[in-house]
């Protein structure tokens, strides 16, 4: 009898007393969830990045990396897997992952607003539902071959159900990260995928819960229809009574103002309570979770907070335990032989069937083109954690085996990696931008429109943004000024983002909301539009949401449709309290130079030194000094362009600096910059003439325009001439001067830690010169994409600028 007797496990205390006591921390549960989160982070963080090149939603790396931490791969080793994943402990780790996916649940139902799944259109609608039917349907034909091979005395009911639930989903957090990965969210079929994934998810969340229901039948069919009876009033009472307690709890969160902390907690503990009361009545306790993030309000502070206090500790932190507790109940082993490896087969050509083939028919019956309705099926059939959370209930509630487990977890790991590849192939949306000819600030008719496109990556720069506006505003014109004010955001894996992505407007790329869900963007919004109602000036704010190895990409792509001439980036450096340049982030100067190499009209780079301050000036009040270093070449032209629209400004005194080189300055070996032959540098020497003659006629009329020619024997001259001249408010200079002058201080490109800004920018941000001007380096459009190329060459020619006579 005593060798019968099985031993339970000693339960595990929480803390241990150290090794120094004799006492192994891997024993405790403390210490070892330390080490399994640790674990879990490195591996699933390792695999997104290993996986980024592919174009991979993060959820693929944590289901193969839970996947390999369970008996498929290294759990294999049997004391890897009683070290670190022991039985004892997978009741915290469980307990941890489904709090984690209770708050998340919460998370995903506040991405999602009722009132947007009924102005769903009726083409969206029929997708959505096709998308569920024939898959649940074939779901249901599959689920019976599985019974009668894998799945023998399963019960029946329940089985059926989910399996049809299984095929049927459509991960709606997962379609928008993949949209917004493959720049699609504003097209035809990224909107339409958005719709009917939203109808999806809800209709799957709903057939879920009665899978649930018949799985909770052991004694009695009726405590089935208690469960859901109960669960039923529990939804009616949270629809009575929740949005008013919220709505209620906004009114007392002024804009502007921190979030009470009370808010926050009662929320929170509500998040918890709902849990409880929906896994009391046998659903399931994120059902609760998900109920009340559906009520939740969309907008205002007390949305942004719960978003910001929660979704990185959860979706950073707790919801990848969820991945390794479904990983650890994988074991990939158990599908041996042909009829296995049959039946996975067979699985993932039904999901697949049923889901393309079903949107395919609906989408062309809605007239889509044929690339569009694949490019749509695939879509909608990518899987993720919400087909994660239907297998482990089914495997939790003894509805689907071992086997049976490991198939559908493979099936939605394939379904969803191939919806990449397959979309990238089939569809590639049409570019719909027409062709124009204003594309730098230099034209032959001043009094045209200026279009400009402004970013910025924080709330830093708006003030100096602005005042650069109303300096560039002049005087009114008959077409008057443009402006593109672009807040440019980095795209993660956050919550919020995809929250910001799922409002994105239909008015250009990459992904454009006008009012955006975070506190700063709704500042900036406010900044810009009030601005643009004072000063008359057209200024539409916007946000563009892309991932800053494409930020280029989205900004040459919005500027083109946009039809711009100017595009202003900030430096990756911002001014610190002692006058010296801190950077920001390193990744914003790889954007500032991919944009000039490929930018579809001219650029510039604003070093930002607190132009009229730390607020906007009003108009009346405006007196600002505005300097142009002026060596020759295209780049100097469209600098000087840019300053004669400032000087238009009654408050704006335009001082032009034409640096000319002493015909007895040296004439050693000479960096310059190879930017044509002879005989373009002769056309471009006659345009530095036209322009210089122009500015010189405006500045003998007296008014606001200066001409200074500043004559230079050597390098030192040039720079106490920066020195003196830079005492202003903006200086603004060509990103590639031409002539000997520009051309001896051309050696500063090559010590620069900022090529980006050319040798004189470089000069003018560097310690040797000293300023408290910001400074704006101009690079004008010279009719391709192509990056303007530098290189070292050895000349002794004499400068001809000087008394060339040649023009256009």
């Amino acid at each position: 009898m005593a060798e019968n007797t099985s031993v339970c496990p000693k339960p595990m205390q929480a803390t241990s007393t150290g090794v120094f006591q004799g006492e192994n921390p891997l024993d405790f549960a403390l210490p070892l969830v330390i080490i399994q989160i640790i674990l879990v982070l490195v591996l699933t963080r390792t695999l997104a990045f290993l996986l980024r090149p592919l174009r991979q939603p993060r959820v693929i790396a944590e289901i193969i990396g839970g996947v390999l931490l369970g008996p498929s791969a290294f759990g294999r080793n049997k004391a890897f897997l009683h070290t670190i994943f022991p039985p004892k402990s997978l009741t915290v780790l469980d307990t941890l992952a489904n709090l984690g996916l209770i708050f998340f649940l919460f998370l995903v139902g506040l991405e999602m607003d009722p009132k947007a799944l009924r102005r769903t259109g009726k083409k969206a609608m029929s997708i959505a539902l096709a998308g569920i039917c024939l898959p649940f349907a074939m779901g249901i034909g599959t689920s019976f071959i599985l019974r009668a091979t894998i799945s023998k005395g399963v019960s029946q009911g329940p089985f059926l159900v989910f399996m049809g639930v299984a095929l049927s989903i459509t991960a709606f957090p997962v379609l928008a990260r993949i949209l917004a990965e493959l720049k699609l969210l504003t097209t035809d079929v990224g909107r339409m995928a958005m719709s009917a994934a939203a109808v999806n998810d809800v209709a799957a969340w709903i057939l879920l819960a009665l899978a649930i229901t018949l799985s909770s039948t052991d004694k009695s069919p009726l405590i089935s229809l208690w469960v859901f009876l109960c669960g039923a009033v529990f939804v009616g009472l949270c629809i009575v009574i929740v949005p008013r307690v919220f709505e209620w709890m906004n009114r007392r969160c002024p804009d502007g103002e921190p979030v009470d902390e009370l808010f926050i907690c009662a929320t929170l503990a509500a998040v918890l309570a709902a849990g409880f009361v929906t896994d009391t009545i046998g659903i399931h306790a994120l059902f609760g979770a998900f109920v009340l993030g559906i009520l939740a309000p969309k907008e205002g502070p007390l949305a942004s907070a719960l978003v910001e206090k929660v979704e990185d500790l959860v979706t950073g932190l707790l919801l990848p335990l969820y991945f390794v507790s479904s990983g650890l109940k994988t074991n990939v082993a158990t599908i041996q032989g042909a009829q296995s490896w049959g039946l996975l087969l067979l699985v993932i050509l039904t999901a697949c069937f049923g889901k393309v083939v079903g949107t395919v028919v609906v989408s062309r019956l809605c007239k889509l083109p044929m690339n569009e309705a694949v490019a749509l099926g695939f879509l909608m059939n990518s899987k993720g954690l919400v087909e994660l959370i239907v297998l482990n209930i089914g495997k939790d509630r003894k509805v689907l085996n071992d086997q049976t487990f490991a198939i559908m977890v493979l099936m939605a790991l394939v379904t969803t990696f191939m919806t990449t590849p397959i979309v990238t192939a089939v569809y590639k949306p049409a570019k719909r931008v027409r062709p124009y000819k204003l594309r730098t600030v230099q034209r032959k008719d001043p009094g045209s429109q200026l279009r400009i496109m402004a970013c910025f990556h924080s709330g830093r720069n708006i003030p100096t943004m602005i005042n650069l506006i109303e300096a560039l505003r002049g005087i009114e014109k008959k077409q008057g000024l443009a402006v593109y004010a672009t807040h440019l955001i980095e795209f993660s894996e956050r919550s919020s983002a995809i929250r910001m992505i799922h409002k994105a407007r239909k008015n250009g790329l990459p992904f454009w909301n006008k009012a955006a869900m975070q506190s700063d963007s709704n500042q900036v919004v406010v900044a810009f539009e009030t601005y643009g109602q004072l000063s008359r000036v057209q200024i539409r704010p916007m946000t563009a949401i892309s991932r800053f190895s494409d930020t280029h990409e989205d900004i040459c792509a919005s500027a083109e449709s946009k039809r711009t001439a100017l595009i202003i980036l900030p430096f990756h450096k911002h001014q610190k309290v002692d006058g010296t340049l801190e950077t920001t982030r390193h990744e914003y100067s790889m954007i500032n130079k991919k944009v000039l190499q490929h930018a579809p009209c001219s650029v510039g780079i604003l070093v930002d030194r607190g132009l009229g301050g730390s607020s906007h000036i009003a108009a009346s009040n405006v007196d600002s000094t505005v300097s142009v270093f002026f060596f020759g070449g295209a780049d100097d032209r469209e600098a000087l362009a840019l300053g004669q629209q400032m000087s238009e400004h009654p408050g704006i005194n335009l001082i032009v600096v034409h640096f000319k080189a002493d015909p007895t300055m040296t004439r050693g070996e000479i960096v310059a910059l190879d930017i044509g032959d002879s005989s373009s540098n002769r056309d471009s020497r006659g345009s530095d003439e036209k322009v210089i003659d122009a500015i010189k006629q405006k500045a003998n009329k007296g008014g606001s325009v200066k001409y200074e020619i500043r004559v230079v024997k050597e390098n030192s001259d040039a720079v106490s001439i920066a020195k003196e001249c830079s005492r202003c408010n903006m200086v603004l200079v060509g990103r590639s001067p031409e002539g000997m002058v520009a051309a001896n201080l051309g050696l500063a490109v090559l010590k620069s830690e900022s090529p980006e800004l050319g040798p004189i920018g470089g000069l003018l941000t560097s310690q040797e010169v000293s300023t408290n001007a910001s400074v704006l380096v101009i690079q004008q459009f010279s009719g391709s994409s192509e990056p303007v190329t530098v290189t070292v060459t050895v000349t002794f020619e004499e400068e001809e600028a000087t008394n060339g006579t040649e023009t256009d």
